[in-house]
Parts: structure tokens; sequence; C-alpha cells
């Protein structure tokens, strides 16, 4: 397909999409969003590509939403419109596994695409912020949600309560980044961790990503169910025969996705 705010790539088995609006810090209008849930469920549907890497530009991964687009909205026009869901969710239903590769500002919106990813690289650049108090309105694209299962309740209201931004070394502290790497190294780093992950046998990633997802969602004993269903759903696969006997033979897997 042919976008006009994000730019697509691959490299080997590796999905990139780069958030592409610079005169605007890649501020999130409905087109960005709409183009980048596109291009992620195109890569998610491609047999080719294993693991898909989100990124922006060194100044920043994104500024948050486009306010010019949304400030003169009624609640009735959000409403209806389905204002964040109709276009935003789409990144956070991919199966495949997803990388946030973050430089500079990581805002609002653009730090609520970052949490929607399943590992965040941050440069040693990056700060992320959650601050809709700060012009009226609250985090409404899982902010309040993913960052307070991520970072626990003081540190989500101190974030989205006062606007508070944190570093890229606070944010690995916390964990709500995987790695902190220098600056200009974190596309190259994700792609590195996207290509290891590819590696693997595709069904195996994506049922491993589901049973750690679940642990955000359910109780730990229901958890704990869903995690063995998982397992013993891996050995219905032939990769998983492949990667044992690799193992006891001593030798490298060939994983064919069956």
């Amino acid at each position: 397909m042919t976008y006009e705010s994000i730019l697509t790539a691959t490299d080997g088995a590796v999905g990139i999409i780069t958030l592409n609006r610079p005169e605007a810090l890649n501020a999130l209008n409905s087109r960005i969003t709409a183009e980048l849930s596109q291009a992620a469920a195109a890569f998610d549907a491609d047999p080719a590509i294993g693991a898909i890497v989100v990124t922006g530009s060194e100044r920043a991964f994104a500024a948050g939403a486009d306010i010019k687009e949304i400030k003169d909205k009624t609640f009735a026009e959000v409403y209806e419109e389905q204002l964040i869901t109709a276009t935003w969710e789409g990144l956070s239903r991919v199966r495949k596994p997803t990388i946030a590769a973050v430089s500079g500002h990581a805002i609002g919106g653009g730090c609520e695409v970052a949490l929607m990813c399943d590992i965040i690289v941050a440069s040693e650049t990056a700060r992320f912020a959650l601050p809709e108090t700060t012009i009226g309105i609250i985090p409404g694209a899982g902010g309040t949600q993913r960052l307070t299962r991520i970072v626990g309740k003081a540190v989500a209201m101190d974030m989205i309560l006062t606007g508070r931004a944190l570093s890229a070394q606070e944010a690995l502290a916390m964990g709500l980044v995987s790695r902190v790497v220098p600056a200009g190294t974190h596309v190259a780093e994700a792609v590195a961790i996207a290509a290891r992950i590819s590696a693997s046998s595709g069904p195996v990633v994506r049922l491993a990503k589901e049973a750690v997802n679940q642990a955000y969602e359910t109780h730990l004993q229901e958890g704990l169910y869903v995690e063995r269903r998982l397992l013993y759903a891996t050995f219905a696969l032939e990769d998983r025969r492949e990667g044992m006997n690799a193992f006891a033979e001593k030798r490298k897997p060939i994983f064919r996705g069956l």
C-alpha cells in the first residue's frame, strides 16, 4: 500500500513502520493512526514477517495527539466517531511481537503507542510523559490502564496527574522500557531483537505472547490455567518436535512455522 504519513520497510523477516510527520513531530492524527494500524495488520498477515518494529525520528517518536484536529469536537462527535478506538487500537491487536524503538519525545498519544508494543527499546534521549490533564483531558488510548499495570499506581498517578516526564533511565528502572541504548542505535537494536524473535517458531512466539498478556488481564490461577493450555498446544506443532529434536541432537533447529 501507499501511505502518506508513515514509511514501511522490511529487513529480512522484520517489518519496520516509521511514523513520518516531521513537520509536526509525528503528532498523531486520524490519518497517521489509521495508516499505522493498516501497516501493522499487513505485516501481521504476511507469513514472511516474524516481528514488527515501530519507530519515529531521532527527535520524536511521537509528540502526542494532533490537538488541532480534535480541539473543536463535541462529546457527541467524539462518541459517534469513536475517537481513539476507531483508528488507534489496531497496533494492540497484532498477534506477532511488536517492538517500539523510541528516541526523543514519546508524549501523550506517542507514549500510549509505545505502551501498546510488547517491547520498548529506548534511546538514551527518550522521554516518556502523559500530560493530557494539563490541557483539560485525560489519556484515552490506554494510558491510564497500560501504564498503571506496568509501573504501578503511585508512579502512574504522578505522571498522569502532574504531567511528569520520565527519562530513559527512569523508565528503565520502573520497568516501562526493556533496554536503553546509545543515541542513534535504538532502531538497529530493535531490529536485531526482532530478527532474533523471528528466528524462532512463529506459532510458538505468538502463543508465548498470548500467555504473557494473560498476566495483565486475569488473576493468577486463571493465568496459570491459560498458560498450561497454551503450553499443551505447542505439542501439536511440528516446530515443537523439531526444536526438541534439534536440542537433543545438538544442532540448530529449522523451524517451518507448522
